[in-house]
């Protein structure tokens, strides 16, 4: 289960399990919390327990107290009961305190611990995943639909708890003061349930939308905000258009809000309704029953009653919001856990075990063949039975037309994809059967694409090894031929690179990203167009690094540049997801086949 677009996400949502279905696992994040939950349903029930005493203790103070049979107040009594009463609130209150804080602090972590698991789990996915998944799509389910089910986490299981245990005590001391007037007190109260499950149909529908279009509106400020995407905009002058898209889908989301909140406006209102009429009726019944004269009712047994029956009429308002709030969030929470239920497409074998160090240097492709997971039917497969041998301490350089593969081998050496056929052998062994994280280990990539962190150059650098020394981090950029230039800035190492080291020129970045791998120290090194991004200056300050880099380790470069590779040792030519030709520069130069044409064109450009 893979999303890939937002239709493919719409449709999905329109499936998404019922609350029934997603409780049993919405109740296992709950596991690890388990005596703090304890702790807070006996405070919860001791609390309901004793939200009903004091009803009860109306009736005592009216009939024994305030209107006693000998007619005059009184107040030994009286002081009594009122004395009680307070104690009643006041350890309810302090109780309500230590619940609440309680609730929070279990609904809290458990949204936290979700949160961090979902990163991990996307930190495990392949490389596949995040090529065709808008990255603000990502961040809209950790951010957007996590934070959205806090209510829920933090608040359903004591207000299910609380309500439940209040409504059944209340329900119980009503049948005791009378039952007649219990009827009447809950005659209503299955419409009030009927329409309560409409109005959560309806939210949840809505409640769907309003995610689908938050995660719209989190990819357009990812794309349109950073820093590539705001110089993109001003290049082509586009600020205009992407305020009139971000206004568009603000003002779906504006309406979306309104008729979520507005949904149950006209049931709450309903509700409130009958719950300020019920008193009323319950006096005009109350006289019935007196002027029938079959049945006792004093004035402590109806203002008893009323107060318990709005102490009853109010959990039940309780439990109906609860309802609707699951309602609500069954897309959230579908939301979430499909993410959770992603399975990753690359994972080590049971039997996997780690590169066996030694022998870490070599690198062969045994008839692979490649399609892109993602590739319609009927594509052809991007690399087409595809072989060669790399020595250890070799320098292999792939080269070719644009779209030949060429990326594509770098990729799947370090097993970000898995082959369609064919294997292939690193240190000896196919790299299917060896731990990923061993595999990525003993590999370095520079890619023509640098990726820097909104941090310290030294925090950058320490990114490929978070230990490194200060000592460390020197010899590092003296290799790559970057320490006098970072020495250079007022901050030295502690300079801020600004998001994706845009306060940087295009060669120091690549020469901190060369310096970085060095801190690595791999066996194995890809650069992947490293250089051809650069200006003829760079360049050549770049190659130098990238020479440097080079010595004493395998290197397999993908060139654009024909020029940064002729003393390769040996050069592959690939050509319509084949290799069409190997030699070193002027073998190949001298066969007059591909290599020359592509090498002649690069040479007689003006």
């Amino acid at each position: 289960m893979r999303p890939r677009d937002a239709d493919a996400q719409r449709a999905r949502n329109a499936d998404a399990p019922k609350i029934p279905d997603l409780l049993p696992r919405i109740a296992a994040l709950f596991r690890p919390h388990r005596f703090a939950l304890i702790v807070t349903g006996i405070l919860v029930v001791i609390g309901a327990g004793l939200t009903v005493l004091p009803p009860l203790l109306t009736k005592t103070a009216f009939d024994s107290g305030l209107f006693p049979k000998a007619g005059h107040p009184d107040f030994p009594v009286l002081i009594k009961i009122v004395a009680l009463m307070i104690l009643i609130y006041v350890a309810s209150a302090a109780l309500g305190v230590w619940q609440t804080y309680l609730t929070a602090t279990v609904g809290n972590s458990v949204m936290g611990s979700m949160r961090v698991s979902l990163f991990t789990h996307l930190q495990r996915m392949e490389l596949a995943f995040f090529t065709r998944t808008k990255t603000g799509i990502i961040q809209s389910r950790l951010q957007n639909d996590v934070g959205g089910v806090s209510n829920v986490l933090t608040n359903t299981i004591a207000s299910v708890l609380g309500n439940t245990v209040t409504v059944i005590a209340a329900f119980v001391s009503m049948l005791v003061l009378s039952w007649q007037l219990t009827i009447v007190a809950l005659i209503l109260m299955p419409l009030l349930v009927i329409a309560q499950r409409r109005v959560g149909r309806v939210r949840a529908k809505i409640a769907t939308k309003t995610q689908e279009s938050l995660s719209d509106m989190t990819a357009i400020t990812q794309e349109t905000l950073s820093v590539s995407g705001i110089l993109l905009a001003k290049s082509f002058n586009q600020q205009n258009a992407e305020i009139g898209r971000y206004s568009n889908e603000n003002d779906n989301q504006v309406r979306l809000q309104v008729r979520e909140q507005m949904s149950g406006q006209w049931f709450f209102a309903m509700v409130q309704i009958f719950l300020a009429i019920i008193p009323a009726v319950i006096y005009i019944c109350a006289a019935w029953l007196l002027l029938g004269g079959d049945v006792a009712v004093t004035a402590g047994t109806i203002v008893a009653f009323t107060t318990v029956q709005a102490r009853l009429m109010w959990p039940l308002l309780g439990l109906m919001r609860v309802a609707l709030d699951l309602q609500t969030s069954q897309a959230l929470f579908a939301r979430i856990f499909e993410y959770f239920d992603l399975v990753p497409a690359i994972t080590d074998a049971p039997n996997a075990h780690p590169v066996d160090r030694a022998a870490v240097g070599r690198v062969e492709f045994d008839d692979v063949v490649f399609a892109y997971p993602d590739s319609g039917p009927g594509t052809p497969p991007t690399l087409k039975g595809v072989s060669f041998d790399i020595e250890p301490g070799q320098f292999a350089a792939f080269v070719g037309p644009s779209g030949a593969g060429k990326t594509t081998v770098s990729y799947l050496i370090p097993r970000f994809h898995d082959v369609t056929g064919g294997r292939i052998l690193f240190a000896g062994e196919d790299v299917r059967q060896l731990e990923q994280e061993s595999l990525v280990a003993n590999i370095g990539i520079v890619s023509q694409e640098t990726y820097l962190f909104h941090a310290t150059i030294a925090e950058n650098l320490r990114y490929a090894k978070p230990a490194a020394t200060d000592a460390e981090l020197e010899a590092a950029a003296r290799a790559a031929n970057i320490h006098d230039t970072i020495v250079s800035f007022p901050d030295g190492y502690d300079t801020l690179v600004g998001e994706r080291g845009y306060r940087l020129s295009g060669g120091e970045k690549q020469r901190i990203a060369i310096a970085r791998v060095l801190l690595k120290d791999p066996r194995v090194l890809i650069l992947d167009e490293a250089t051809s991004a650069l200006d003829s200056i760079s360049e050549r300050v770049v190659q130098h690094a990238l020479d440097a880099a080079s010595r004493g380790r395998t290197t397999i470069a993908i060139a654009h540049r024909l020029s940064t590779i002729v003393g390769a040792d040996v050069i592959f030519v690939v050509d319509g997801g084949r290799v069409v030709e190997r030699g070193t520069h002027d073998e190949l130069l001298a066969a007059g086949g591909k290599y020359a044409q592509l090498y002649t064109e690069q040479v007689t450009q003006p």
